[in-house]
């Protein structure tokens, strides 16, 4: 395999979970390609980016952090300035390295853009490339062929361009020996907290800062939009639940797929293995070979000795003490050869030499559990029921879909016509509901629609997954709102009270901070000292955030030292250190690692300059107005 595919193979890797990384949709065709000058958001040197363009990247990062929570926020809370402007900035960004690219030649050639795509465990039927499946993974996320391979392509490029800095970047053995000093240095601290409620009690809050509270902060009050829906549900399972198969149906349906059934098939087997790698000469190898064969006639002759020859010859060190056993092992936990020789062998049988990438192998199977058609009855009868339900399926489908847009004020003439039940749900927002059949993205986009809430329109019938069709009827809506001050006015009181209380303790906080930086002496009760250090900071050892850079800040020339910062939770924190220890016991791989993580933080910086630098030069020009989201 040529170094491109190694090299980057976690690219391909991320690229293939989420189809397409953000920004990934545009092929290094459309960099070039002339756009309506009166609809674009920025020009990079007069060449455009159109609002399309720019549409279907911001689409794309909002689907990926979709994704990343699960589909339960709401959709304009991911369309902000922020987020459209770092959309841009990351399109800008790519533009610009990929003429860079272009510009010098660092290309990757139609070869080893198919070696790279041919390689990935994803495009492939046991162990091989194919096209079929290819074609239908990139089916599945809407993409062409041209546009998955033209995103790649310009990936790699992009990575190309990242390594080439990450490649030169100095950093030199004293730094990053300063760097490991620095991570690894440990700290006694001991701590006092002063907790917000200790100071509630001096807290008083009128009903003129709760009203100057509320009228200030509407949006924390807010109730989202909200509705109930009458729903109609058509499922496979429900149709396969309803259809018959007789017992000589199902035999036969297991017989015919009986590779698909045999996942709890296991081998018992013992082996002998004399090694020979894929590195071995061609001398060596010959050799493992000629000492295989010689084993392999002794236990022909006598094959109660095969434990013995095992315990003796072979080179496998895990199994040669037990006489070569290997235990049990389902299909497909061995290397390929090794497991197609014993799972087509019976028992007692002992195999001729079988080569794979560790040498040659004797096997000997030593026992067999099959998966019994009894023990796979039901999901046998259910597997074929479903495939017999699947043309009904698909015929209801079809009806539903006509009948929910026919009459697409009322979805009793659909229920009734499929003998469907009718089904309410509880209140649901556009973030779900607890109701796990009605929280699919699209089902609530739909339902939130103006189409469905005003014109009290049937949603189309949509795909929720799980082989279930749904399409629902907004039977009662209620707008968002801010909720009345006598609902909220207890919250606010404890919200105030408690932020009072806070600045409160971060005033005597920091009053005694000053003392005891003074030598006021032991003013504070401390609790039990602890050794910390910046890698092992966090988690278990209690501080993080701020504390860290507070507490290795402060000058440890003379101890105790004293710092202090405000909780996140509220309230502040005292520290006092007592004790500061270094360490020299640094092994090569530390080292590396820390010369490592400078080395790409260096290139990341440089690489960043370089960015800013072509910006500067190709003159980009942003539409702020055309950038910003329209108003409905």
């Amino acid at each position: 395999m040529f170094d491109l595919v190694q090299k980057h193979k976690k690219l391909i890797q991320i690229l293939l979970a989420i189809i397409f990384l953000p920004f990934a949709f545009f092929g290094i065709d459309s960099y070039f390609r002339a756009s309506d000058g009166g609809n674009n958001v920025a020009s990079i040197g007069g060449q455009p980016i159109s609002q399309q363009e720019f549409a279907m990247a911001l689409q794309e990062r909002q689907n990926y952090l979709q994704r990343l929570v699960g589909g339960r926020v709401d959709p304009a809370m991911l369309d902000s300035p922020e987020l459209r402007f770092a959309v841009l900035d990351g399109v800008i960004r790519q533009r610009l390295l990929v003429n860079q690219a272009v510009r010098y030649n660092v290309l990757v050639s139609d070869e080893q853009l198919q070696q790279v795509i041919t390689e990935q465990p994803a495009f492939q039927d046991d162990g091989k490339f194919s096209h079929a499946r290819y074609v239908e993974l990139l089916k599945r996320q809407n993409t062409t062929e041209i546009g998955f391979e033209s995103s790649l392509r310009r990936d790699l490029m992009l990575q190309r361009v990242n390594s080439a800095y990450l490649g030169t970047a100095i950093v030199p053995g004293s730094v990053a020996e300063r760097l490991l000093r620095i991570n690894s240095q440990q700290r006694e601290v001991s701590q006092n907290v002063l907790e917000p409620g200790k100071f509630a009690q001096q807290v008083k809050i009128d009903d003129g800062a709760m009203k100057s509270y509320y009228d200030a902060h509407q949006n924390e009050f807010q109730v989202p939009e909200q509705a109930r829906v009458e729903y109609i549900v058509l499922a496979l399972d429900a149709i396969a639940g309803q259809t018959d198969v007789s017992a000589d149906e199902v035999k036969q349906f297991y017989e015919q797929n009986a590779k698909q059934y045999a996942k709890g098939e296991e081998r018992q087997a013992s082996h002998i293995l004399i090694t020979a790698d894929a590195q071995a000469s061609a001398e060596q190898k010959q050799a493992a070979r000629a000492k295989a064969e010689q084993l392999l006639r002794q236990v022909k002759q006598n094959p109660a000795s095969f434990a013995d020859l095992a315990k003796k010859n072979s080179q496998d060190p895990g199994s040669a003490a037990k006489g070569g056993d290997l235990g049990s092992f389902p299909r497909g936990a061995m290397v390929k050869p090794f497991d197609d020789a014993a799972f087509n062998m019976k028992v007692g049988e002992i195999s001729g030499l079988v080569e794979s990438q560790f040498g040659y192998h004797i096997i000997k199977v030593t026992g067999e559990k099959k998966h019994a058609f009894d023990e796979s009855r039901k999901q046998v009868e259910l597997d074929l029921k479903r495939q017999k339900a699947g043309k009904k399926f698909a015929e209801l489908a079809e009806q539903l879909n006509n009948q929910v847009f026919e009459q697409g004020d009322n979805l009793k003439p659909a229920a009734d016509a499929l003998k469907l039940p009718v089904q309410t749900s509880g209140w649901i927002s556009r973030t779900g509901s607890e109701n796990k059949l009605l929280n699919s993205p699209k089902l609530l986009q739909a339902i939130f629609a103006e189409e469905a809430v005003k014109n009290k329109r049937n949603t189309e019938v949509i795909d929720v997954g799980s082989n279930m069709l749904v399409a629902a009827h907004v039977v009662e809506y209620k707008a968002a709102a801010v909720r009345p001050l006598e609902e909220v006015r207890a919250d606010i009181v404890k919200l105030l009270t408690r932020q009072q209380a806070a600045a409160l303790a971060a005033k005597q906080g920091r009053e005694t901070l000053i003392k005891l930086k003074q030598g006021a002496g032991e003013v504070v009760a401390w609790s039990a000292p602890k050794l910390i250090s910046r890698d092992n900071a966090q988690g278990t050892q209690g501080f993080t955030g701020p504390a860290i850079g507070e507490i290795f800040r402060a000058d440890g020339a003379k101890l105790p030292a004293y710092v202090g910062y405000e909780n996140p939770q509220g309230g502040f924190v005292l520290v006092k250190i007592t004790r500061i220890l270094d360490s020299d016991a640094f092994d090569a791989a530390k080292r590396k690692a820390a010369a490592d993580e400078l080395r790409q933080l260096v290139a990341q910086e440089e690489l960043n300059a370089y960015v800013a630098s072509l910006k500067l030069k190709a003159d980009v020009k942003v539409q702020q107005d055309r950038l910003e989201k329209k108003p409905q």
